[in-house]
């Protein structure tokens, strides 16, 4: 559902539009209000329910909850629909009722005010699958990924300020982020040897110790061990020079330690294209890679690319696990 004041509901309909007659279906688990008359509803009481009219209507699993939502404005009383919707799509894949959760954005500001205690969806989502099992023992994130056309980051600390980000890298994080990655890479991605290129944290990779000594003590330990126990690896590598098209040649993912380090490239290659994916769950979660845009809601200008991108992935991902699995 997303934040209901903001660009949301809006890029539902739009994507609904672009793909009602493609074959690939979603439903949006919502109070029906929501969308006004913008689009024709269907409300389906059964997730499998959502294919049969797709092509004629929106399906909405419907909240009971009352949102009283004005464009623009995210409402603090609106934060406990925001949260159920969450937690139900959730839900709703755990129990293989849905391939895969699509996350529209959300106001961490509101949610916040109401007493939500997460960072945003990453940290939440990671909290409710905590006790489900994942698919061949595959390594636990969350770990956030910036996937575009032509580049994949992933960050290793997300949403920290830089000093306590800094002060936060350890060998064994890099180590296990770089594992994540991998094993999604192959499983979700379908990369049969997938090669990552790994990110110094100081300028220059450090200069060999003259700007930083995180560079050699923390990161290249990480990738010396990852070399070990063979993986396609190289680094750390100066920020500044990893993502030129001849450089990005030379890898499938790239992996940063700081959250500007991986976003401002995958953002600026592709911003309204780029998807947000959280690797290590049991269950695949995408989102579009831009916030909940209240300065244009309800004007009919927000673009819907990135949103259809996120639901074409997260098939594409599902597809790609039922081979695996």
């Amino acid at each position: 559902m997303g934040e209901p004041g903001g660009v949301a509901p809006e890029i539902t309909i739009k994507a609904w539009r672009a793909l009602k007659d493609s074959g690939l279906a979603f439903f949006v688990i919502a109070p029906p209000s929501i969308f006004g008359q913008d689009a024709p509803i269907n409300v389906i009481d059964e997730t499998f329910n959502a294919s049969a009219t797709f092509k004629n209507s929106l399906p909405v699993y419907p909240l009971d909850n009352q949102v009283n939502a004005t464009a623009g404005v995210a409402a603090q009383e609106n934060s406990a629909a925001v949260i159920k919707s969450i937690e139900r799509a959730v839900r709703l894949a755990l129990d293989g009722r849905a391939s895969a959760v699509v996350t529209n954005p959300i106001q961490k500001s509101a949610l916040s005010s109401a007493g939500f205690q997460f960072q945003g969806h990453t940290e939440f989502l990671a909290d409710l699958t905590k006790n489900a099992p994942m698919e061949n023992k595959r390594a636990r994130g969350p770990v956030m990924m910036l996937a575009g056309p032509d580049l994949k980051t992933v960050p290793v600390t997300i949403h920290q300020s830089v000093r306590d980000a800094c002060a936060s890298l350890t060998t064994p994080i890099i180590t296990h982020t770089a594992k994540v990655v991998h094993e999604a890479l192959i499983a979700d991605f379908g990369l049969e040897c997938p090669r990552l290129a790994i990110s110094g944290l100081n300028p220059h990779a450090g200069e060999e110790g003259m700007m930083g000594m995180e560079d050699g003590l923390i990161i290249a330990p990480a990738v010396d061990e990852l070399q070990a126990r063979g993986f396609k690896v190289i680094g750390p590598l100066p920020a500044d020079t990893m993502f030129h098209e001849e450089a990005r040649a030379k890898y499938d993912a790239a992996i940063c330690m700081l959250h500007d380090q991986a976003l401002i490239p995958a953002k600026t290659l592709a911003f309204h294209d780029a998807v947000n994916v959280t690797l290590g769950l049991p269950t695949i979660r995408t989102s579009p890679d831009h916030g909940t845009a209240l300065g244009i809601a309800g004007t009919g200008a927000a673009r819907a690319d990135s949103l259809i991108a996120a639901i074409k992935l997260a098939a594409d991902m599902a597809a790609m696990r039922r081979r695996f699995s």
